[in-house]
């Protein structure tokens, strides 16, 4: 699958800073994307919205402890989130979050005010980034 940043338009950004180190932020990261970011098989929403791969995501870069890209396509949508790790101080991360996305033709307009528009993108975005915190920091 081919969706690079530089073929999908940006849409937004988002950071955190962890108090742990980035070698701990990277292995939580991997271990949300893995679990938590997967769309569980037979969900009726991946069959309703055709998510290619079925999990909603594929990892499509990974440069360890640095860079996590995930990408995938449905009806409505082709994206990308990709995420980065930069030392931010003593002990701690900043994990950023960007995401880009192409919404084709008028049921990806829709899909585009439903998700974007709606700020729902945006609070998924943050819990996302959070859970990664709560997962490092967990038996720090």
């Amino acid at each position: 699958m081919s969706t690079g940043d530089n073929e999908l338009p940006y849409v937004d950004e988002h950071a955190i800073t962890i108090a742990a180190p980035r070698g701990r932020v990277w292995t939580s990261l991997q271990h949300y994307a893995a679990t938590s970011m997967r769309i569980p098989e037979g969900n009726p929403i991946a069959r309703l919205l055709g998510t290619q791969p079925r999990s909603g995501f594929e990892v499509v870069d990974r440069i360890p402890a640095s860079r996590l890209a995930l990408a995938g396509r449905h009806r409505f949508s082709r994206y990308r989130l990709t995420f980065e790790l930069t030392d931010d101080g003593e002990g701690t991360t900043q994990l950023r979050a960007r995401t880009y996305a192409l919404f084709p033709g008028v049921g990806g307009q829709v899909y585009r005010v439903l998700i974007i528009g709606s700020r729902a993108h945006v609070l998924a975005t943050r819990h996302m980034l959070r859970s990664v915190r709560r997962l490092s920091l967990k038996d720090a």
